[in-house]
C-alpha cells in the first residue's frame, strides 16, 4: 500500500526531482501510518494481496494460453474432413468456495472457443461443447486447478 501512495503522489506530481521524491516518500508513510492506525489495516495484508495479484496474473497468462490453444483447434476441426464434430453438453460440479471463482471458471469457460456455459447452479456447470473430445477434459481443467491454488491464498 505504501508503494501504491507513493506512486500516485509521483503521477500526480508529473515530474520526479530529489524534493518531490523525499516529500512524496514522507507523505505516503504518514498516510500508511494513518491506515494501519485507524482502519485496522495490517501490513501483512500487503503480502496477502500481493500473492493474490500474482496467482489471478497466472490464471490470466493460462488462459489466454488456452484460448489460443482452443482456437487452433476448433480451426482445425472445421476446416478438416478428417474429424467429425459431435457436439456435446456435459455437466460437472467443480468444488469451488467462493461466488467470484465459481463465475470466472464459468467465464473462463464460455471465452474458451467450442465450449459456453450454459447454467451455472451452485457448483455444478452445463457446458455445451463443440466436440466430446472437449467434454472430456473440462472437469479436470486447469481452470479449475489454478482457481482452487487462487482460493487458498492468504
Amino acid at each position: 500500500m505504501y508503494i501504491i501512495f507513493f506512486l500516485i503522489w509521483v503521477i500526480f506530481n508529473g515530474q520526479l526531482t530529489v524534493e518531490i521524491t523525499a516529500f512524496g516518500l514522507v507523505v505516503s508513510g504518514v498516510m500508511y501510518a494513518f491506515i494501519c492506525k485507524f482502519m485496522d489495516y495490517k501490513p501483512g495484508t500487503d503480502a496477502m494481496i500481493a500473492k493474490k495479484i500474482f496467482c489471478f496474473l497466472h490464471y490470466i497468462g493460462v488462459l489466454l494460453k488456452e484460448i489460443i490453444k482452443a482456437n487452433y483447434i476448433v480451426i482445425k476441426k472445421l476446416t478438416s474432413s478428417r474429424y467429425e464434430i459431435e457436439p456435446a453438453v456435459v455437466r460437472f460440479k467443480a468444488d469451488l468456495q467462493s461466488n467470484f471463482a465459481r463465475i470466472l471458471l464459468a467465464n473462463s469457460i464460455t471465452l474458451t472457443p467450442g465450449t459456453i456455459t450454459v447454467l451455472l447452479e451452485g457448483n455444478e456447470y452445463v457446458v455445451h461443447c463443440l466436440d466430446k473430445e472437449l467434454a472430456a477434459e473440462l472437469d479436470r481443467s486447469v481452470f479449475v486447478t489454478l482457481l482452487k491454488k487462487l482460493e487458498r491464498v492468504e
